[in-house]
């Protein structure tokens, strides 16, 4: 399985917003800047994450982007969902219907071992993932990085737009 790169911009820019101050909006523009990421692109996954409620988006001369939710209160599975979707990884497709052998009025995504497997590895990454929030992630890099939430807020505070 392979996450779409906009994940990773999107959980980069939640985690680089929570050094922001309270209510300030950080336009799309400088959020790419600060990795160098294509505008365009990554104010599609910033407006994604505020359809699902994560960011709130302001327009305007002072508009940008912002947490719409408490650190604590957004978990990396909310991020992956609302980049990704909502639908499993994998998908079962039920071949084994067309196979030797096959009961018609079985539903193979409940008896095939296959499909239970992939489903608890699903189940397990998905858990992980909404163990963790934004504030973890928060908490972890400015344990091991102290001078990392300075430094990102004074490089936002002398971006230019």
């Amino acid at each position: 399985m392979r996450m779409n790169e906009g994940v990773e911009w999107a959980l980069h820019s939640c985690l680089n917003l929570t050094w922001m101050d309270p209510g300030r909006a950080v336009p799309a523009a400088r959020l790419a800047a600060f990795y160098d990421l294509p505008a365009a692109y990554l104010n599609k996954q910033l407006q994604a994450l505020a359809r699902a409620g994560i960011l709130t988006s302001t327009s305007g001369p002072r508009g940008g982007f912002r947490l719409a939710r408490r650190p604590e209160e957004i978990t990396l599975l909310d991020v992956v969902v609302a980049i990704e979707g909502a639908e499993d990884a994998f998908r079962c497709e039920q071949i084994l219907k067309k196979g030797p052998g096959a009961d018609p009025e079985a539903d193979y995504r409940k008896i095939c071992l296959i499909s239970q497997s992939m489903r608890q590895a699903e189940l397990a990454y998905r858990k992980e993932l909404a163990s963790r929030t934004i504030a973890d992630l928060k908490a972890d890099v400015e344990r091991l990085y102290p001078a990392t939430p300075g430094a990102t807020r004074a490089w936002f505070a002398n971006a230019r737009p």
